[in-house]
C-alpha cells in the first residue's frame, strides 16, 4: 500500500496509519471483496457498454441516447451520414475502460469536429480513431471491439461554474447493492475535458448522506480549489442526489455483481443518467474521500449476513445512517 503514501496529501502516512484508516490495495480488493462476490459469467454485463445500456433500459434506468454503432471497418463509409446532423456527440469503445479511447465532440469548426480543449479532429482522423477502437487498441485484453456514438450529456446548470469544459461524473461504489463511497470527478484543462483522474481530473469525495463534497484531490495532491475554475471544492452540492443514489443502488439488482462501480451524470434537461458500470472500480475513490474502503465494506458484509434480501430503499437507508461524514 506504499503507493498511497504520496496520495493522501503532502505528508507520508505509515502503513499502520493506512491500515487504521481502512485503506485497501488492489490485492486486498481482488482477493477479499471483488473475486468472491463477482461471478465470472456476469462480467460481460458491464464490460460491454451496449449490454449495460440494454439492461438499464429494461430496468427503466435512463442512459444517453445511442446514435449509432460501428462493428467493422466496412461500416466507416456510413460515419459521415451518422454524424451529419450532430453538432455534438461522444465516441466510445464498447469494451473500453478507464476513459481510454473516448472522444468528446462539442461542436463543429469549418467542417471538422471540435473537442472540449478547442482542438479539432477531421473526419479522416475520426475514422482512423474508430479503426483503432475496432482493432481493440482500447479494449480490455486487446480484444476486437465496436465503436458506439451517443448523446453528449449537457451539464446541469450548477456544474457550469465548477468543472472545466467537460461534464462532471459521479461514481458510487456498491457492495452487495449497498452504497459504500461516492465521488465526483471534474474535468480540467489537463484532462482535455474528460473526467478521468489519471489524466488530471479532480476527484472530490461526497458525503453519502447529504451529497456534499468533503475532500478533493488532483493528481494525488489534496487541493482546495479547482485548478482552472478556482471554484471552492468544499462547496459542491450534487443535484438530485437521492435520485442518483437510487439509480446507482438499482444497478445491483440489474447485474447481480456484488462489487461494482456505477458512473452517472446529471443532464440539464434529462436529469440523472447512467453512463457506465464497472466490475473492477479503481481505488482512487479512497484518495478522493481521504478515507479507506475496508471498514465500510466489512460493515456491509456483516449487514448482508443478517439481512440478505434488503430492498433498494433499505440498503440506501442503512448506508446513509452508517457512513455519513457529519
Amino acid at each position: 500500500m506504499s503507493v498511497f503514501n504520496s496520495l493522501f496529501g503532502k505528508f507520508l502516512i505509515s502503513p499502520a496509519e493506512l491500515n487504521s484508516m481502512g485503506v485497501i490495495g488492489l490485492n486486498k480488493r481482488n482477493a477479499k471483496y471483488l473475486l468472491p462476490n463477482n461471478r465470472r459469467r456476469l462480467y460481460r454485463l458491464v464490460d460491454d457498454k451496449l449490454e449495460s445500456k440494454k439492461l438499464a433500459l429494461e430496468a427503466g434506468i435512463n442512459t444517453p441516447e445511442l446514435y449509432g454503432v460501428l462493428e467493422s471497418p466496412r461500416q466507416l463509409k456510413h460515419l459521415a451520414a451518422i454524424l451529419d446532423s450532430r453538432e455534438d456527440f461522444v465516441v466510445k469503445p464498447v469494451k473500453g475502460s478507464g476513459g481510454k479511447g473516448i472522444i468528446v465532440v462539442t461542436g463543429r469548426k469549418r467542417g471538422d469536429f471540435l473537442k472540449p480543449s478547442g482542438a479539432t479532429v477531421t473526419l479522416d482522423e475520426m475514422k482512423w480513431h474508430i479503426t483503432n477502437i475496432l482493432g481493440g487498441l482500447y479494449s480490455l485484453g486487446g480484444q476486437r471491439d465496436k465503436a458506439m456514438i451517443e448523446y453528449r450529456v449537457q451539464p446541469d446548470a450548477m456544474f457550469s461554474s465548477i468543472s472545466y469544459l467537460g461534464v462532471p461524473d459521479i461514481r458510487v461504489v456498491l457492495f452487495h447493492g449497498y452504497p459504500v463511497m461516492a465521488m465526483i470527478r471534474l474535468a480540467t484543462a489537463a484532462s482535455d475535458g474528460r473526467a478521468n483522474l489519471h489524466q488530471g481530473a479532480v476527484g472530490a469525495g461526497i458525503d453519502l448522506a447529504t451529497g456534499q463534497s468533503i475532500h478533493a484531490v488532483c493528481l494525488g495532491v489534496k487541493i482546495e480549489k479547482h485548478p482552472d475554475t478556482e471554484f471552492p471544492l468544499d462547496e459542491i452540492v450534487i443535484p438530485d442526489w437521492q435520485e442518483l443514489l437510487r439509480l446507482a443502488t438499482s444497478c445491483y439488482d440489474c447485474t447481480g455483481l456484488g462489487y461494482m462501480g456505477v458512473d452517472m451524470m446529471v443532464d440539464e434537461n434529462k436529469g440523472p443518467l447512467l453512463i457506465e458500470l464497472n466490475a473492477r472500480p479503481g481505488l482512487a475513490i479512497q484518495i478522493a474521500n481521504g478515507n479507506g474502503l475496508r471498514h465500510r465494506l466489512d460493515t456491509i458484509a456483516a449487514r448482508v449476513r443478517k439481512a440478505p434480501n434488503a430492498s433498494v430503499e433499505e440498503r440506501i437507508a442503512f448506508s446513509l445512517k452508517e457512513f455519513t461524514a457529519s
